[in-house]
């Protein structure tokens, strides 16, 4: 029998780059993508942003992915220019979740006034926005702050600005949905019942809600996290594990920095002193 461990993650924008990791840490790979990225697309909230910040409505302006910041650029230039909008956004203070947001405005040229550090959670987002306002109680007084959404409404987030004093004004651009064919997931989840994988990732949160939608169907949602728990369960950060523990899973590994690479290594180096522990739950 081989001593390879059999790692199930439902990375699914960076299946290929997350399969290749594992190989290079001596695993086997199953991919099984288990969320798609759907842009909405230049719709009312959008433009009601872009003309708030022409406006110079906003005093700040949260930028919380990349990918998410991406699709707002091209969703607004298909009305306006982006020296238009970068522009505009000079006028604001600007405040990022993180360096995939950072890297994507530090393309664009535009001033960063604050960056959140790891883990990238709702709660360095809040402390770097602190840094950057007078310390006192309610610093954003009268200050709107529009926020780039990710997939789901970040309320957390959107609390702590208000216990600042802000008025908050969420900009979707993209939501979560469900891949096309989900036949991958529920190989997948057959074969975790089945006891086939020594370990699973989940790099977001949104992994877990999608397995578990897709169990529910096949009607195997205990089974599944009964089975589940019987893996090492490694996740990428605070909030998603905190998701998976909300939904019943343990978590065995959360890696150093909140990002793949380290998620892959330090889990699979983990695991074999975990593996006894874990298979007697």
């Amino acid at each position: 029998m081989s001593d390879q461990l059999r790692v199930l993650s439902f990375e699914s924008r960076k299946s290929k780059e997350i399969s290749s990791l594992i190989e290079r840490s001596e695993g086997i790979p199953t991919v099984a993508p288990a969320m798609r990225e759907i842009p909405l697309g230049m719709t009312d909230a959008i433009r009601s942003f872009h003309s708030g910040l022409i406006d110079g409505r906003y005093g700040l302006v949260i930028f919380l992915t990349g990918v998410g910041a991406e699709a707002l650029l091209s969703a607004i230039e298909t009305e306006h220019t982006r020296e238009e909008f970068f522009g505009a956004l000079e006028r604001s203070r600007v405040v990022v979740r993180g360096p995939k947001p950072f890297a994507a405005l530090r393309k664009w040229g535009v001033r960063i006034d604050a960056k959140a550090p790891e883990p990238n959670t709702w709660v360095e987002v809040i402390e770097s926005v602190k840094s950057i306002y007078d310390e006192q109680p309610t610093p954003l007084a009268g200050v709107t702050v529009a926020v780039q959404e990710y997939g789901k409404p970040s309320t957390e987030l959107y609390a702590g600005l208000e216990q600042l004093g802000a008025s908050v004004e969420p900009v979707p651009v993209y939501r979560w949905d469900l891949p096309d064919d989900t036949g991958p997931i529920e190989s997948a989840i057959e074969a975790t019942i089945r006891g086939e994988f020594d370990v699973i990732l989940f790099t977001t949160a949104q992994h877990i809600v999608h397995v578990l939608q897709v169990a529910e169907c096949v009607g195997c949602t205990d089974e599944w996290v009964a089975a589940a728990s019987r893996s090492v369960i490694a996740s990428i950060g605070p909030t998603a594990s905190e998701r998976l523990r909300e939904c019943g899973l343990p978590v065995d590994c959360e890696p150093s920095h909140p990002h793949m690479g380290h998620l892959v290594r330090e889990s699979l180096q983990a695991a074999p002193a975990l593996l006894n522990t874990c298979r007697n739950r």
